[in-house]
């Protein structure tokens, strides 16, 4: 099994895991709501990107997993994720308009960063790029991962809860060393990344 067949699993674990308790405890919370919409439609596009993109299976988490790191895989992508929707479902407060419309925006504004990025470079590297320095990758190196965890933060924000941000918090621990081991392989492999480094941000534009 691939390290992108367990994340699918664990995108599907995702969807009953938040599903499941919802349907027990009732819909009738905007907060839910809200969370379920957000939250299951990413794990569905996560699915059906593999069916609109298929170079994603040659390109992305390629590297095989034994059963049990696959089983650490849906634990952690399949049930931590889950847990600011349970924390949404165990928030009695009312959610407000400005929580809405800046946990939409985060999450809007991050898949759309995302999509675009991965789409661009996933093309791109199909049709026999090497480095890809332009588009939406033009003025941050990791512009995907920087989407990532707009549409993660989106989750914590719908949440209310501060809990919620371990969520957010542990996935930019996880992209870190990706993104300094990135840095590393395409300085070595590209001569014109370093220009490209001059010229861009690492993840936040005008701060890092």
């Amino acid at each position: 099994m691939t390290q992108l067949q367990a994340i699918n699993i664990a995108k599907v674990t995702t969807i009953v895991g938040l599903l499941v308790p919802a349907l027990v405890l009732g819909l009738d919370s905007g907060r839910v709501a809200i969370y379920l919409a957000l939250h299951i439609s990413y794990c569905l596009w996560w699915l059906l990107e593999e069916v609109l993109f298929p170079w994603r299976t040659t390109q992305l988490f390629t590297e095989l997993v034994s059963p049990l790191q696959a089983a650490a895989v849906v634990l952690y992508v399949g049930v931590f994720y889950a847990v600011p929707g349970w924390l949404a479902m165990a928030n009695p407060v009312p959610i407000g308009p400005l929580t809405i419309a800046l946990g939409l925006s985060l999450y809007i504004f991050g898949s759309l960063l995302n999509t675009a990025a991965d789409v661009q470079k996933g093309t791109a590297k199909d049709l026999g790029a090497t480095l890809v320095a332009d588009g939406a990758w033009r003025r941050v190196r990791h512009v995907n991962y920087l989407g990532d965890l707009l549409r993660y933060s989106s989750f914590a924000v719908i949440a209310g809860s501060p809990w919620a941000w371990l969520l957010p918090a542990s996935v930019l621990a996880l992209y870190l060393p990706r993104m300094i081991r990135k840095e590393a392989s395409m300085a070595e492999r590209y001569p014109a990344f370093e220009a490209y480094r001059q010229s861009s941000w690492w993840l936040l534009p005008g701060l890092v």
